[in-house]
Parts: C-alpha cells; structure tokens; sequence
C-alpha cells in the first residue's frame, strides 16, 4: 500500500499543464464563457490530453460533466462524445454550450425576444413566482422582470434556442440577486444593489451570440458540425454507454463536499423549477451526507485509514468521505466497462484536508483504479494558476472560508491528472 503514496511524493510539478500564459479570454473562447461555474477545469487540457490519446471519430465521455468543457473541446477536435451530470442546471448549460446554432436564426430570435423585452413596464401583466427561496434572494422589482424574461423566454417553440436563451438568463441570477457577488457561499448582501435584469440579459445574450458564432463558424470549417455530443442527466453510476466503446474518459469529479454545487446553483434550479426543495436538490450530490451508510466497498486499504483516522476526529466527516470513496469506486467500475482495451481514463483531482486530516483523492482514486485492474500510464501534477472555487477553506469544518477567517487554510494549489489504462 505504501507504493502509491511514496510514488506520488516523487511527482515534480510539470509547469507546462499549468498553462499560466493563458488569458481569461483563451479559456473562455468559443462558448467556453457562457456561464459561470466553480472548479471547471481549463479548455486547454482535454484539448492535450485529446490529442495525446485519440484520433479523429475515437469516442470520449465525460462521467462528471459540469459544464460541458470536454464535450465542447471533443467536438471541436472531431470526436463524438457523452456527458452525463445528475445536475440539471450543469445539463442545461452544456447544452447551450455544444449546440451551434445557424448565427442567422439566433439573431432573428434574438432580435424577436429583444423587441418583447424592452416593451416591459409596471402595467404589464406578470406571472411573478411565489416561493420564500426565491423571496430570500431576490427584491420584488427584479424578481418582477426576471419572471417576465422567462414567461417570454419559456413562449420559444425551439428548444435548442430556448435552451441557449436559459442558459443566459441562469448566469445573470447572481448579479440581479442579492447573493453577495465576490462569493461562491449562498451569503446576502443588504447593500448589494442588484444589476437591472433586462439590459443585463440583453448584454449576456450579445456576449453569447459572438461565441456562438465563433463555435458555428469553426465546426463548419472543419465539417464537424455533425460531430454527436450528447448529455444527459443521470447519476454518474449508471452511462448509457455500450460495454467497451469509449477510446478516452476526461473528467474532474466533484471533491467530497459536492453538495456545495446544489448551493451554487439553487438561483436556477430554484427558477427554471429543478427543484422546489433544496435539501431534497442537494441529496442528489455525489458523496454528500444524505446518503445511506450501507454497502460500503472502499477499495483502497489507504481510504480505509484516512476512514479510521477521520473517526477519531468526526464521525460525521468520515462518513462522508468514506461514502464518497465508495461511490467513487462504483464510478470507476461503470468507466472500466465502458473504455476499450487499451482505452485511457483521465482524471482531474486535487487533495485536501478536512478537520486535520489529510484527503489524499488521488492517491486512492489511482489505488481503486489498479484494484479493478487499470495501469498507470501517467500522473501528471499541476499548478493551478487561478480558478473560480473559492481556494480557502475552514480547516475545522472543511467548509469554504472567506479570506479573513482565522482558520483558513490554501487548498487546491496543485492538483493531479491521473492518466490509467484498461
């Protein structure tokens, strides 16, 4: 058991998967920057490891789909791909993002939309959502123009371009919101003064319009436009993708505290109606403490005494990440199945700490893999030079801090990407 930890302690940094010269623009080029979302990996690196791995027409899959950056990069470079994400709002936005539409219709809807928008005023009739959540983060006149965007928005017969249209209207919730805007914590901000919905919409459609172009522009040029991508909303656990037909898996799980994305998300599912309960929303979360405690298989004799070195400091805490290992393990069962012979994994994920003790994930993420038989191809430790995820955390409760939080400690500074073979 030993190997593996001292194997890891031999790993120098490889600064060039840093990609510290890249501008926020090379990350969000194309439709890479339609929408915010904590912890999604860089563009730059499934472009890498795509080109390292595969061929044009190999098939990559993307278990963890976040927000779609494998599958955009997948189509770009002429490979068909899959996505799966038990998220909804993570669904719709990888929707939006792998699907170009004809720059022609999407102006003319845009135009369309925009001429019923700016006819708003206060004698208008609105359907306005009556729910305490969405009262909690939002004041009556935003929420008033808000709910008249999306009964406009909802009035699309294309759902491509409906899709598109929603994807615009989920990120600008936060800044039309009171949710304190330097945060990732669901926190309020009483002198926040909220953006005014319409024209920050009609600005984050023109935004998106130009990388839809750019995303249409490209795949014409190279004659992928008819490229499969694919997502679908599912639990990682369960792919509807056939026994031994994937050439390549990129991914970067969520870490153990991953019901902070139900948190970060609830402005949309909240409107778009994904969920009308939010501790039912975040029970669907990979490794969250909702989970039954049953059947646990670990997989790793070195997740078992992170397990027993947990137990002494928090029951709770150890329950949690001993579930998240479990479930993880059942995910790199259903990846097995699904790669080819010969066929590469690629995972993106970094360590931490929680009350104290060391979470090594991709130490027992590399042991799990070697348990059902993969091999080590690589592991590749990467700077990370910035990233949207708050990288401080509270070192007693593991849970996101802010900068002048006496327990604070750094995390994420570096991370691995293990690459493993069937």
């Amino acid at each position: 058991m030993n190997s593996i930890p001292s194997l890891f302690q031999k790993i120098k940094i490889d600064h060039s998967w840093a990609f510290a010269d890249k501008t926020r623009k090379d990350t969000t080029y194309l439709t890479h920057g339609y929408h915010r979302y904590p912890a999604k990996f860089i563009p730059q690196i499934v472009s890498r490891l795509t080109s390292k791995y595969t061929k044009i027409g190999d098939l990559i899959l993307d278990p963890f789909g976040g927000c779609g950056t494998t599958l955009v990069e997948s189509k770009v470079m002429g490979r068909p791909s899959i996505a799966v994400d038990i998220n909804p709002v993570a669904v719709l936005i990888t929707k939006a993002k792998i699907t170009p539409i004809d720059p022609v219709k999407i102006e003319e809807e845009f135009t369309a939309l925009k001429n019923k928008l700016v006819e708003y005023s206060e004698k208008i009739k609105v359907k306005v959502p009556t729910h305490e959540r969405i009262d909690y983060w939002f004041k009556p006149e935003e929420k008033r123009r808000l709910a008249f965007i999306f009964a406009e928005i909802s009035r699309i017969k294309n759902q491509d371009v409906r899709d598109f249209f929603f994807c615009g209207f989920s990120n600008i919730l936060k800044n039309c919101s009171i949710w304190l805007q330097k945060s990732n914590k669901p926190t309020r901000d009483f002198e926040k003064k909220p953006s005014e919905p319409i024209k920050t919409f009609l600005k984050q459609i023109k935004m998106m319009l130009r990388g839809n172009t750019r995303l249409f522009d490209l795949l014409s040029e190279r004659g992928y436009l008819k490229v499969p991508s694919k997502v679908i909303c599912t639990d990682a656990r369960t792919i509807s993708a056939k026994t031994n037909s994937v050439n390549l898996i990129v991914t970067s799980p969520p870490y153990v505290t991953s019901y902070e994305y139900a948190d970060l998300h609830q402005l949309t599912a909240l409107w778009l109606e994904h969920t009308t309960d939010l501790s039912d929303f975040r029970k669907r979360f990979i490794g969250t403490s909702y989970h039954s405690k049953k059947d646990l298989f670990l997989n790793s004799a070195l997740a078992e005494k992170i397990r027993s070195e947990l137990l002494r400091k928090d029951k709770k805490t150890a329950d949690e990440v001993s579930t998240y290992f479990s479930e993880m393990n059942q995910v790199f069962v259903e990846m097995k199945r699904m790669l080819k012979r010969g066929g590469k994994t690629c995972i993106v994920i970094g360590n931490t700490r929680l009350k104290g003790v060391e979470i090594l994930n991709a130490e027992v993420f590399t042991e799990q893999l070697q348990n059902l038989g993969l091999k080590i191809v690589d592991i590749i430790k990467r700077e990370i030079p910035s990233k949207n995820l708050p990288s401080i955390r509270d070192e007693q409760t593991g849970r996101f801090a802010s900068i002048k939080e006496k327990n604070k400690i750094y995390v994420y500074p570096t991370e691995y990407i293990l690459v493993m073979e069937k």
